[in-house]
C-alpha cells in the first residue's frame, strides 16, 4: 500500500534510506529537506506490519527570461534491499509522479540510473537544455506539461542539496 508519509514514519524512513544506500548522506538530505519546508510529496510503501520503501520529491524551480517554472526534484527513492527488484520502486515513482502532476508541477528532474528511470518517461534529452550542476546521461527530466522544458532554463534545487 502506498500512502503519504507521516511524522511517526520518520525513524523507519531514515532506516530504509540508510539501508538502501548503505550510508547516512541521503537520509540526512531527507531530514534537511523536511526541516527546510521544501518537501512537495513524500510517500511510503507500507505492508500491514512495516514500511518497505520511500520516495521524496522536493521543490525545484526552473528560471528563464523572467519566468519561473515550478518543478520537482525526485530524490531519493529507497527500497529496503530485501524488497528490491519486485516493482516497489516503480510503483512509488508512478504514484509520486502522479502526485506532482496533481500539484501542478511542470516537470520532474532526477539524477539517477540511466537504464532505470527512462522506464517511467524520464530522459536525458528532456534535460539537455537545462543549466544545472549536473549533465550527462544520468541527469534526466520528465515533462508533466508538454513542452515545458523545450526553452531550457536554470535549475534551482532546494538549499539542502548544496548545489
Amino acid at each position: 500500500m502506498i500512502r503519504d508519509a507521516a511524522p511517526s514514519d520518520y525513524p523507519a524512513i531514515r532506516a530504509i534510506v540508510r539501508h538502501a544506500f548503505g550510508q547516512d548522506e541521503e537520509a540526512n538530505l531527507v531530514e534537511q529537506l523536511r526541516d527546510d519546508g521544501d518537501v512537495l510529496a513524500e510517500l511510503v510503501e507500507a505492508s500491514e506490519i512495516a514500511l518497505q520503501g520511500h520516495i521524496l520529491y522536493s521543490r525545484l524551480s526552473i528560471e528563464r527570461e523572467g519566468e519561473i517554472l515550478q518543478a520537482a526534484a525526485l530524490a531519493p527513492l529507497s527500497v529496503l534491499p530485501a524488497f528490491q527488484r519486485q516493482g516497489m520502486g516503480g510503483a512509488l515513482i508512478r504514484a509520486g509522479n502522479a502526485r506532482c502532476a496533481e500539484l501542478g508541477c511542470a516537470a520532474i528532474i532526477v539524477l539517477g540510473h540511466a537504464d532505470y528511470y527512462p522506464r517511467f518517461g524520464f530522459s536525458a534529452g528532456a534535460a539537455e537544455f537545462l543549466e544545472a550542476p549536473f549533465s550527462g546521461p544520468h541527469f534526466m527530466a520528465l515533462e508533466l506539461k508538454p513542452g515545458a522544458l523545450q526553452h531550457g532554463g536554470r535549475v534551482r534545487y532546494a538549499r539542502a542539496f548544496g548545489v
